[in-house]
């Protein structure tokens, strides 16, 4: 929800997993969520990053290290 002058006040926002697009709820421990740091032409890091949050069923799989490098090549490709 939000308020009045626009800042959100929810309690729990629910993340998606970007691999399968399903909820991660609260009691899924084994979720984890990446923050990849964006780097300019030099090699510095420029303070913007790409997040990734992947479920605890992705990660069971094996599937979480393929699904990241396919992802992080599709978001590269828009660009």
């Amino acid at each position: 929800m939000i308020n009045d002058e626009g800042a959100n006040v929810d309690l729990y926002i629910p993340r998606k997993c970007a691999w399968t697009n399903k909820l991660i709820t609260a009691k899924d421990h084994a979720a984890v969520q990446l923050n990849i740091g964006h780097l300019n032409e030099e090699g510095m890091y420029n303070g913007q990053t790409t997040t990734f949050a992947f479920s605890g069923s992705v990660r069971a799989m094996g599937a979480s290290d393929s699904a990241l490098d396919r992802l992080w090549k599709e978001k590269n490709s828009e660009q």
